[in-house]
């Protein structure tokens, strides 16, 4: 998926790293330790815990990370991959997510559709 962000690839890098912005556009807490093997882990409703950890951080450009379910058996925890690009354009940043490794369509049309809803989220926070 994509999505304009008005924004600079550096400050939209900040809430897929920083935990306290990260909450203001999904879940509702989050441990981040964006570094290659830091944890991710991702309290998106108080029910559901997506859990991981960092493979690449490339600020501000990029962020790889493993995703999966705490309590899934179908995805889950450290699972699938969830790669996410940033590059300017003109004043703001194009987002590029892509979400690897899902074992299923229904999966990946949930997951599509969450990713979707959240990155309008994380837009509206500059619009």
């Amino acid at each position: 998926m994509e999505q304009r962000i008005a924004a600079s690839p550096a400050i939209v890098f900040s809430y897929l790293t920083d935990p306290e912005k990260f909450v203001m556009w999904m879940g509702a807490g989050a441990q981040l330790d964006p570094r290659p093997g830091g944890i991710v882990r991702i309290e998106v409703d108080g029910e559901h815990i997506a859990t991981g950890e960092y493979r690449e951080v490339d600020p501000p450009h990029r962020v790889v990370f493993s995703w999966g379910w705490e309590a899934s058996p179908e995805v889950p925890p450290g699972s699938t991959t969830v790669e996410i690009t940033l590059t300017a354009e003109g004043e703001g940043t194009v987002l590029r997510l892509r979400h690897m490794g899902l074992p299923t369509n229904e999966q990946r049309s949930s997951h599509r559709n969450g990713w979707v809803m959240y990155a309008e989220h994380l837009r509206g926070i500059f619009d």
